[in-house]
């Protein structure tokens, strides 16, 4: 298996093993025999629930949960950053992790990739969802191997459990760890409808058992 290794906050090294998936534009160096190739939309095969192929492309791109992706092949060293974003590694033992796509930087090609929905809110949690800037879909990994996610200011990681869900603002979320449920909610009273609320009227629900991680601002990437 590959070894992660973070550099400093900004910037994690990767000993290749086997492939790693990365956004494009994320290779900042690499040592030895190392080669680039196009990876496929994550997911566009599978967990579409019915939208696979060509159709789960299209699902994806319509609501934004896409991001060029690459593979780094071979022997050698791959160092990885983005615009100089902070850098959490997360470990999978058997467990799945919902992230928005704009937050992945790479992962191992050893996980399985798919596109889930997220949960709850009808129609009326679908419209906050938009105008959140919060997808309604979310890239899930789930598998052994490790995940480089990003986030402005580094994460903090807040444990949930069934006795109390976690509630996030939509741009501070970054992913969810475990088994959990992400559902979007809108809380809107008189004073949010004639424009003098306290602006955070809608939110991210998260329940189940697992571990959410919330960045240190409300800035997207």
């Amino acid at each position: 298996m590959s070894t992660w290794e973070k550099i400093n906050s900004k910037v994690v090294k990767v000993a290749l093993a086997q492939p790693v998936v990365s956004r494009r534009g994320a290779m900042l160096a690499y040592k030895g025999d190392v080669g680039f190739e196009p990876h496929g939309v994550p997911g566009g095969h599978a967990g579409m629930g019915g939208f696979g192929g060509l159709a789960g492309g299209l699902v994806q791109r319509a609501t934004g949960e896409h991001e060029s992706m690459m593979e780094s092949v071979g022997q050698g060293s791959v160092w990885y950053g983005f615009r100089g974003a902070h850098v959490t590694l997360v470990e999978l033992a058997g467990d799945q992790l919902q992230v928005e796509a704009d937050r992945l930087l790479a992962y191992d090609a050893t996980l399985q990739s798919s596109t889930v929905m997220i949960g709850g809110g009808g129609v009326r949690g679908a419209i906050s969802g938009m105008a959140s800037g919060q997808g309604m879909f979310t890239t899930q990994l789930s598998g052994h191997g490790t995940v480089a996610v990003l986030s402005h200011g580094g994460t903090i990681a807040l444990q949930v459990d069934p006795s109390k869900h976690v509630a996030v603002d939509p741009q501070a979320y970054v992913a969810a760890l475990g088994q959990l449920s992400v559902s979007v909610a809108a809380k809107v009273g008189w004073r949010d409808a004639v424009g003098r609320g306290s602006g955070e009227a809608i939110q991210l629900n998260v329940s189940g058992t697992g571990t959410v991680l919330v960045q240190a601002s409300e800035q997207k990437l």
